[in-house]
């Protein structure tokens, strides 16, 4: 298994391919499972990427991450990380939820490095008390089969997902909720309290391919908060799915994958045009 010493942590990650990094960060307190579920499909039919998915700080496989307090110090091991996995190379990021707030802390640190960004369900404002959120709803539910879970599974699937059926339920379980379970609880309390950066993101226009991916129905981060950046993101394309909650990259994979394929091309193509 992969490790990288970094100041603060012992990062676990997966590097599979060969080709442009394209650097994956998942949510808060699910680890890499959740990414390598949702973006490997894409790749079955391309190559010419190295895909890296890391395990953040206090989440999955990743040690010694006691001494971190805040989000800046987790940017700063994953910047670290990047800078031992990938020296001075240029790549493209993916991130969701919380990996999108990261992410975008990326961009403001390795401006001209930074060739592209994929974020699917994004933290655009870290206080929750302060996002613009819909109420949660269930708009597909397979009743015979929520009959065959236990009252405590199905009370949580239904609080979790707006699609309820065997697919989501086992995609679910193996990729978000098997890294939620090995998450180290007591320290993401902690750094929550300090969640916010110290400095403002979104400050410069970010002229490269960029995509969000926004559940219409997401009542963790919600959409609208995310349209409010648009102009920051000048070759951004912006898809508010129906049909979709904070697991969209479990509810809509096919529109997904689609719009992940379109978007790689699109950094892909500004690649060959130098």
């Amino acid at each position: 298994m992969p490790y990288c010493n970094v100041s603060h942590a012992e990062i676990y990650y997966e590097d599979i391919g060969e080709g442009k990094p394209i650097v994956m960060i998942h949510g808060y307190s699910p680890d890499h499972r959740l990414m390598k579920g949702c973006m490997e499909p894409v790749f079955s039919d391309t190559d010419g990427w190295r895909r890296l998915y890391i395990d953040l700080p206090g989440m999955g496989a990743t040690k010694k991450y006691e001494a971190i307090k805040n989000s800046d110090e987790m940017l700063e091991a994953v910047i670290e990380w990047i800078d031992v996995v990938i020296p001075d190379q240029e790549y493209v990021l993916v991130g969701e939820s919380y990996g999108g707030y990261i992410a975008r802390g990326l961009i403001k640190h390795h401006p001209e490095r930074v060739r592209g960004a994929a974020f699917i369900c994004p933290v655009i404002i870290p206080e929750a008390t302060h996002r613009t959120v819909p109420e949660h709803r269930v708009l597909r539910a397979d009743e015979a089969f929520l009959a065959s879970l236990s009252s405590e599974e199905a009370e949580y699937f239904s609080g979790s997902l707006v699609t309820l059926d065997k697919n989501s339920w086992d995609r679910f379980k193996g990729e978000v909720v098997s890294g939620m379970s090995v998450a180290d609880e007591h320290f993401l309390m902690k750094v929550k309290e300090s969640y916010s950066f110290s400095f403002e993101v979104d400050q410069m226009n970010f002229d490269k391919p960029a995509l969000f991916l926004l559940g219409r129905q997401d009542d963790i981060v919600g959409y609208k908060d995310a349209l409010d950046v648009m102009e920051k993101y000048p070759r951004g394309t912006f898809a508010v799915l129906d049909t979709a909650g904070h697991n969209l990259q479990i509810e809509q994979a096919e529109v997904l994958n689609s719009l992940i394929a379109e978007w790689m091309e699109r950094v892909q193509q500004e690649q060959r045009n130098g």
